[in-house]
């Protein structure tokens, strides 16, 4: 594989008539963990859709982990691609009475259950993941039982068990409390140390922890920018991006976002 785990050149995706992303050339290079950032309706949900090896682009050349679209097996690079969303709170009522070690190890088959057979040495490595992200005090539990919070880092875990080079979290931040919000952005630094490439969809820039050191803007299906974190996470960048002047601060490594509320950026 080349240093490029992620190369989309001239991208385009079109429904019906309508364009939802237009011409993206983007390049994400060993090493590099990236946050995505824009409104809603600017493109982020599809882009990931293509990342996550789900969609082809009407137009332009897709490349992940060294594997070219039309010339690769897709479903077989999915197993190389982990995905943790908010939006898979709703499969939790599959895994219901399901523990917690039990619903790790299904990361490794991709399925919402156990229906292959397993090893010794899968639950051995449900044990080692439920140690790195401080859950062992939950082994045996029903996941039902869960915080969302909780659910969320298992769900980090079960992703983590095929040994993904890539993960890709879409808002996986989102309904959680301050704190379970905190607990949940310091089990990224487990998945950087796994050597697994980090794509966070956020639309809350203090969510970009020291971990992450990429960003790409988006806007309205374009990119606006994208490069190092400290170069475009900044004020004029994110006001473009957003459509409401803003400015930008940062404290202990992080950013953090001020409106400015006496205009909006037409």
């Amino acid at each position: 594989m080349d240093s490029s785990i992620i190369s989309l050149q001239e991208v385009t995706y079109r429904r019906g008539e309508k364009v939802i992303l237009n011409e993206i050339d983007w390049e994400a290079k060993q090493g590099e963990h990236w946050a995505i950032l824009g409104l809603n309706g600017s493109g982020k949900t599809t882009l990931l859709n293509i990342i996550a090896a789900h969609h082809f682009p009407t137009e332009g050349e897709v490349v992940l982990l060294g594997n070219r679209f039309g010339e690769t097996n897709l479903p077989e690079l999915r197993k190389r691609i982990g995905f943790v969303s908010s939006s898979l709170e709703r499969f939790s009522q599959m895994f219901l009475n399901e523990t917690v070690e039990r619903v790790i190890v299904s990361g490794k088959y991709a399925s919402f259950g156990l229906y292959e057979q397993t090893t010794g040495g899968d639950w051995i490595r449900a044990d080692e993941l439920l140690s790195k992200f401080r859950l062992s005090y939950l082994k045996g539990k029903k996941i039902s039982l869960l915080s969302e919070g909780e659910r969320r880092r298992v769900f980090i875990a079960r992703a983590l068990m095929s040994h993904p080079l890539m993960l890709i979290l879409d808002e996986p931040c989102s309904g959680l409390d301050i704190l379970s919000r905190e607990q949940f952005l310091q089990t990224l630094r487990t998945v950087v140390e796994a050597n697994c490439h980090l794509v966070y969809v956020t639309h809350h820039i203090e969510e970009i922890t020291e971990d992450i050191t990429h960003v790409l803007l988006l806007k309205e299906g374009r990119i606006v920018a994208s490069g190092r974190k400290e170069e475009i996470l900044t004020g004029d960048l994110l006001s473009e991006a957003y459509s409401v002047p803003v400015t930008v601060g940062w404290q202990g490594g992080r950013p953090h976002l001020h409106v400015e509320r006496s205009s909006v950026v037409q």
